[in-house]
């Protein structure tokens, strides 16, 4: 599969978990902490799975307008992604990630928000991502 690179960005993490991470053009400047749950101390600061989440929202949002654009039902202002990222241990060894999409598209029946999720869900660039990767669940609330 090729891609045919439109943007490219870039980021630095100094310090893993508990550091820093930056954006190349300084648009992002992030202290990171270890949550107490992962055995940091928690505080100020956000990790890993807190970029992803937020980042994996807003792209999959906006694959749900550009299916809107292109004759699907139309997304309202009030249209939102709430992604659910979760860390920990995996049977097989290692670390794995579990993630869930609660979207709310206000104003469509059910089955046509239904139908624009599944849609967007094959275009966003994370759920093609982490396709065969992770299972990513998605609810329409």
């Amino acid at each position: 599969m090729s891609v045919n690179v439109l943007y490219t960005t870039q980021a630095t993490a100094v310090g893993g978990r508990d550091g820093r991470a930056t954006t190349k053009d300084g648009s992002l400047d992030v202290k990171l902490a270890i949550p107490k749950e992962l055995g940091g101390p928690g505080g100020p600061g956000n990790n890993p799975e807190q970029l992803f989440a937020a980042g994996y929202a807003a792209c999959f949002l906006g694959a749900m307008k550009a299916v809107s654009s292109q004759g699907g039902p139309k997304v309202s202002q009030d249209t939102s992604v709430t992604a659910s990222v979760g860390i920990g241990p995996r049977s097989e060894g290692g670390f794995g990630l579990v993630v869930g999409l609660t979207i709310s598209l206000p104003g469509l029946l059910s089955a046509d928000a239904h139908a624009l999720v599944e849609k967007a869900h094959q275009v966003c660039p994370y759920s093609n991502a982490t396709r065969n990767n992770l299972d990513v669940k998605l609810e329409v609330v």
